[in-house]
């Protein structure tokens, strides 16, 4: 399938570039992509919080009073989870929130995501640009010559760029990243994709070797 490349104003250069069909015409699995997305929202969670059992309060080291006799139930600590005070049963504990996949699973989920957004029309081959210097306000303009000023947009890149991270740093809609790093919640996430013209090919190979 082929696509249009669009210059830096949003408009046709009159290039086409192809992204293969077992990629652009994928039938996406929406529950891989739902595993996926599950999986690092999960893996976002820092599972840090933490309450204090019977063991870890101070105090209740005497016996509050004797055995037998009172006619009252009977204690061994002021710090039982039943006393005001006490610790608390079976409280939260740091563990960490991981949803184990396959990696085919998440290889499928990233393909499926992608073909997803060809297909809804979400996705624009834009040709390399690059800043001397990081212009917030110029990738703005950029971005507003695709009608993306207000949406949640994704520009994929074929390397590292430090200058363009910054310029979108103070975009909060708006994320730069690798197009062969790129994930499925990314992916999701954003509602268009701007691809850079050099950055088709590394994405086209990372998604063909999840057949593998």
């Amino acid at each position: 399938m082929k696509f249009p490349v669009y210059n830096i104003k949003g408009e046709t250069t009159g290039i086409e570039i192809e992204i293969p069909d077992d990629i652009a015409q994928l039938e996406p699995n929406r529950h891989a992509i739902y595993l996926a997305v599950k999986r690092q929202l999960a893996r976002m969670r820092q599972g840090n919080h933490s309450t204090k059992t019977r063991a870890d309060v101070r105090g209740g080291g005497k016996k509050p009073w004797k055995q037998k006799g009172r006619g009252g139930a009977r204690a061994g600590t002021n710090r039982s989870p039943i006393w005001r005070g006490g610790g608390r049963t079976f409280g939260p504990k740091p563990h960490l929130y991981d949803v184990h996949l396959n990696a085919q699973v998440l290889k499928l989920a990233r393909k499926s995501a992608f073909a997803a957004r060809i297909q809804d029309g979400s996705l624009k081959v834009v040709e390399d640009f690059k800043f001397q210097q990081p212009k917030t306000k110029e990738l703005f303009g950029i971005l507003k010559g695709f009608k993306t000023e207000h949406n949640h947009v994704i520009l994929l890149l074929q390397e590292y760029d430090t200058t363009l991270h910054l310029s979108a740093r103070n975009i909060p809609y708006c994320q730069v990243q690798k197009s062969a790093a790129v994930s499925a919640y990314e992916l999701v996430r954003h509602k268009m994709i701007l691809l850079q013209q050099s950055a088709v090919q590394p994405l086209v190979e990372a998604l063909q070797n999840a057949q593998k």
